[in-house]
């Protein structure tokens, strides 16, 4: 539950920043009169995600055997790739989000208007939707869907009252400081679904598993436990991992720090 309350508030509260920015943007530049069109993009992307979501499960449940482990494998893998890619944009647009944004905005309402910032509003919000979507089916996998929904439902929430209360000035927040600490916890949720698509793959017998169980902890802390499977839901944690599951956990966080350090090291000349 709360691996998927996590994801929910940072997507949701990334889309609601985006939302805010571009209807602070408008009310800037004195053009009310194009919120309906920012709205209309913003429903439009919420219908859709939520579209995404519901096929993404009804697929994932309606195979079985070998087709659900295969299909299980690529969502997991799918959604840490998403996971990764998100992170990596965060961390190299972040502090130039709102100046872009703001850009953008009066640009659409000066040329195209209401069209224009319909689609700006619906591309920022459908990739949040969609990425959410496919994180939370990823996640169902792991807990029961029913917990997966509630943590999604409650995290939304907060990310509205966020959002709300950042743009009316009744709280004061770091954002900068959110987005590390909540990426941080995402490495660590996207290289649990590294291990955990690999897993997929040797039950499915497309990956070997070279040795089957590396270790086994479960007598001292079974993974079905109420302590292991939060660890499972939220890094991944497996009691007895095969071989290619540790090896595909450790490089993933070994790419993760080189790229980081890379994209950090290249964008320091730039802000000198």
């Amino acid at each position: 539950m709360f691996s998927a309350f996590l994801l929910s508030l940072r997507e949701g509260l990334e889309a609601a920043l985006i939302i805010g920015i571009v209807l602070g943007a408008l009310k800037k530049i004195n053009r009310p009169d194009l919120k309906p069109a920012v709205w209309g993009g913003t429903f439009t992307a919420v219908l859709l995600s939520l579209l995404t979501g519901g096929l993404l499960t009804a697929l994932g449940i309606s195979l079985e055997g070998k087709a659900e482990e295969i299909f299980e494998g690529f969502a997991m893998l799918f959604a840490a790739g998403l996971l990764t890619w998100m992170i990596f944009w965060m961390n190299r647009q972040g502090r130039h989000l709102r100046a872009e944004l703001e850009n953008s905005t009066r640009q659409a309402a000066l040329k195209t208007g209401r069209r224009a910032l319909f689609g700006l509003a619906f591309l920022a919000v459908v990739r949040e939707g969609i990425e959410l979507a496919l994180f939370l089916t990823a996640n169902a996998f792991i807990v029961q869907a029913g917990q997966t929904i509630l943590g999604a439902l409650f995290g939304l929430a907060a990310a509205v009252a966020l959002g709300w209360l950042l743009f009316s000035a009744a709280l004061r927040l770091d954002l900068r400081r959110f987005f590390q600490v909540t990426g941080i916890l995402l490495i660590l949720f996207a290289a649990g679904l590294v291990a955990h698509g690999v897993h997929e793959f040797n039950e499915a017998g497309w990956i070997p598993a070279v040795i089957e169980h590396v270790w086994d902890v479960n007598p001292w802390l079974d993974e079905n436990s109420t302590v292991g499977s939060l660890l499972k839901a939220l890094f991944g944690y497996n009691g007895n991992p095969s071989l290619t599951e540790v090896l595909a956990y450790l490089a993933y966080f070994g790419l993760i720090f080189l790229g980081l350090r890379r994209q950090n090291a290249s964008a320091a000349p730039a802000l000198a």
